[in-house]
């Protein structure tokens, strides 16, 4: 009963992760933890798993459009990698119920950017040949990296919700190469944190398994459909779902069964 709850929300998530991008992921800790019954620190490591291998192939046809703003990546990787493992260290000394009540403000804020989000772009760091103008970007992408690794490695979220506006509002890439490099950024973020998670948990290998396949098929044929589809009613709607969810899990924290 249990393979077949995780094959059906690795499904969900996936889906949601095709057609929403890296903000999808956001459910998958509450879903491990309060539908499978997991602790919270085996969904954390699950989590990250699947949004590693999720993001790594939906990066691939970006790699093949050569989408991805490499430097970019690296620097935000190179700030986050670190702090992940900051993260994860503090959640590890911290109890659950805290743990918790930061994922759902964390659900809250990523809910309010999905209603929020707008095509504008901010100040730009791009240069006419395609370059970075570092001298102007370093003081906005590090520290926006080091936050988004933090995240990663306490909550166990990939971080595109606060990557992509860090990338388009921040730094004035466009979107379709803020997308494509988020998803880089999200993979050596995820894997990091997987790293600093594994030694203090004992994962379900069967349950990751069943929970990455269903949300790696479940992605591709959502993206291939949510090309042509119009996502902005749906992105309102999962920000409500978010904010349900959040609500579920400040409740049951404050006042458990």
């Amino acid at each position: 009963m249990t393979l077949t709850a995780a094959l059906i929300l690795g499904a969900v998530i996936g889906v949601l992760l095709g057609l929403l991008g890296g903000g999808g992921s956001i459910l998958a800790v509450p879903a491990l933890v309060y539908v499978l019954g997991l602790d919270i620190t085996q969904a954390i490591p699950i989590s990250l798993l699947v949004i590693g291998i999720a993001s790594a192939v939906g990066a691939l046809p970006k790699l093949r459009a050569h989408q991805v703003q490499w430097r970019l990546a690296g620097i935000f990787a190179a700030a986050g990698i670190p702090a992940t493992f900051v993260g994860s260290t503090v959640g590890q000394l911290l109890p659950q119920s805290m743990v918790m009540i930061g994922f759902a403000t964390v659900m809250i804020v990523a809910g309010l950017r999905m209603l929020l989000a707008h095509g504008g772009t901010g100040a730009s760091c791009t240069t006419g040949d395609s370059g970075i103008n570092w001298r102007r970007c370093a003081s906005r992408s590090i520290p926006a990296g080091f936050a988004v690794g933090i995240l990663t490695g306490l909550f166990g979220v990939g971080g595109g919700f606060l990557i992509i506006p860090a990338l388009v509002l921040m730094l004035g890439v466009e979107m379709q190469v803020a997308v494509a490099t988020s998803l880089i950024i999200i993979v050596a973020n995820s894997a990091a944190g997987l790293i600093s998670h594994l030694g203090g948990a004992s994962i379900d290998w069967a349950i990751t398994a069943a929970f990455a396949g269903t949300a790696v098929i479940g992605s591709l044929i959502a993206s291939h459909f949510g090309a042509r589809m119009q996502t902005d009613r749906l992105q309102r709607w999962f920000a409500y779902l978010i904010f349900s969810v959040a609500a579920y899990v400040v409740f049951d924290t404050i006042c458990p069964r």
